[in-house]
């Protein structure tokens, strides 16, 4: 069973860093992208950030140059470091993991439980 883990959210004041992480555990060969969504209330989920095992990044506009994703693929873990805060980045941020091989050969998609991000003074 794949499980993700999410942790890092929090309050924090505009203009100010945050840094979010998830791990992916369970029987696991490969994971191809890895990557943040976000949620605002009342509106859709949408991509924030996303990276593939060989290190390509694609990021939303509005977090372009305030935002950068890593990943360690040795510990099946990636990070958002979000720098610049603002009040419309307030949002619940999901952990992705696409294309998940299983030791059941299986290739699926999972979400982590999400974790809430406010942005105010």
């Amino acid at each position: 069973q794949v499980q993700l883990g999410e942790s890092g959210g929090g309050l924090v004041q505009p203009g100010g860093p945050l840094r979010l992480s998830c791990t992916v555990s369970g029987s696991i060969f490969t994971i191809d992208t890895m990557g943040w969504y976000r949620q605002a209330p009342g509106k859709e989920r949408v991509l924030v950030a996303v990276i593939t095992s060989g290190g390509s990044t694609n990021y939303e506009d509005s977090v372009k140059g305030r935002f950068t994703i890593s990943r360690d693929n040795a510990k099946n873990k990636v990070y958002l470091q979000m720098n610049s805060l603002n009040p419309e980045d307030t949002a619940v941020y999901y952990c992705s993991a696409g294309g998940v091989l299983t030791y059941s050969l299986k290739t699926e998609d999972y979400w982590g439980q999400g974790t809430q991000v406010t942005v105010s003074s």
